[in-house]
């Protein structure tokens, strides 16, 4: 019997149609790595769920900074408590920064490809645009 290496495997939530999330997939594949997406939007989220990929995050890094509450000031992240934001993004995941990634036991909330480098043993490039939503994706709301 022949050791073989083990697959590594990453539970993807994305925004179905945002143009980063489908970069960011491609690179992920490209190195080996398999997914299961799955849709942030119309996951029944709940707050025992969701905080262990805010874990050791200030608010900022949490939410969505193109989530049109919050590039409007409708939803003022410095004003809210972390578990007031934490409930808004339960009643609206737009607000989530995305991608939330599953690891094993690992939660990951953005795409940190340093951190996901070492924890799937693979060296991705940093590219420039990999966390950007750019003006020729065609998206709808962010």
């Amino acid at each position: 019997m022949t050791a073989q290496a083990a697959v590594k495997t990453v539970i993807f939530y994305e925004k179905p149609g945002c143009g980063g999330n489908r970069r960011q997939k491609t690179l992920l594949q490209e190195h080996g790595i398999e997914l299961q997406v799955r849709d942030l939007l119309s996951t029944p989220w709940t707050r025992e769920r969701l905080e262990p990929f805010f874990a050791g995050l200030e608010k900022d890094a949490m939410v969505n900074a193109a989530a049109p509450k919050i590039k409007s000031g409708e939803v003022d992240v410095a004003a809210l408590s972390r578990d007031e934001l934490i409930e808004k993004m339960l009643a609206e995941p737009l607000l989530i920064k995305r991608p939330l990634l599953e690891v094993g036991e690992t939660r990951i909330c953005g795409f940190d490809i340093p951190r996901l480098n070492a924890l799937l043993e693979v060296g991705m490039p940093v590219p420039e645009t990999i966390n950007s939503c750019l003006k020729t994706d065609k998206c709808s709301s962010h």
